[in-house]
């Protein structure tokens, strides 16, 4: 499929939704062979040649592969935040990982993805907070009967390309199966709240290992597991 290009004529909402519908397009990956490999700890600068990569070759992606390439589609909107969100769901004995991107704009949230299931991916343009964005996330893996143990939201993704920055990917970390959603409100609050002030810096800029965490902490050991392995490997959504 053409890679979609942004004219003057279109809204954010638009542009957003021609990205989306492009990602459709390349299909999600149920092959079970993963066709570009997406190092988390690369600079933003090689990520971005990996999603290149993707659209010259038009295969199909899962949900990392989806993040990546949704902040390069999206490169160069000043307007356009994007920033990580991570889940991690318990169904049936097993745990499952999936992420998307998160979208900010005008005041209002909302996400680009992929996934096997249509409202585990993209989100419209349309949420006045981020926990409500979340919520919605939550209320759809219900419909599947997966129960979310934990979120992790990155932090702002810069638009220059050719940055040697990596993305910041968990900088607060939510065990939201312990808490009242009142409380994940008020931490998912006081943290886009911050974002949007940016005043929050990368936790490797202090320790490689430091984040904001509530609820019981991740061990040391499952922390530094290879994310990258785990990220979509059983998403069933």
């Amino acid at each position: 499929p053409p890679v979609p290009n942004y004219k003057l004529s279109m809204s954010i909402p638009e542009w957003l939704q021609a990205i989306q519908t492009y990602m459709k397009m390349l299909q999600y990956n149920h092959t079970g062979t993963q066709f570009f490999e997406i190092r988390k700890t690369r600079p933003l600068s090689g990520l971005m040649e990996t999603a290149k990569e993707m659209t010259r070759e038009s295969l199909p992606i899962k949900c990392l592969e989806a993040v990546i390439l949704g902040i390069y589609l999206t490169n160069g909107q000043p307007s356009v935040e994007r920033f990580p969100i991570s889940f991690k769901t318990h169904f049936s004995g097993n745990y499952f990982h999936h992420v998307v991107l998160g979208i900010y704009c005008n005041g209002r949230y909302g996400s680009l993805g992929m996934s096997r299931r249509s409202d585990l991916m993209d989100k419209p343009l349309t949420y006045r907070t981020l926990s409500d964005l979340i919520f919605e996330f939550e209320d759809s893996y219900k419909k599947y009967l997966h129960s979310v143990k934990k979120v992790k939201i990155g932090l702002y993704v810069p638009h220059e390309p050719h940055s040697f920055q990596p993305i910041e990917w968990k900088q607060l970390v939510l065990n939201v199966s312990k808490m009242m959603r009142t409380e994940v409100r008020k931490e998912l609050e006081k943290f886009a709240r911050d974002m949007r002030m940016k005043i929050l810096k990368p936790s490797s800029a202090h320790s490689p290992m430091k984040e904001r965490s509530r609820g019981k902490s991740l061990s040391p050991h499952r922390r530094q597991a290879s994310p990258q392995r785990r990220v979509c490997r059983r998403d069933k959504s």
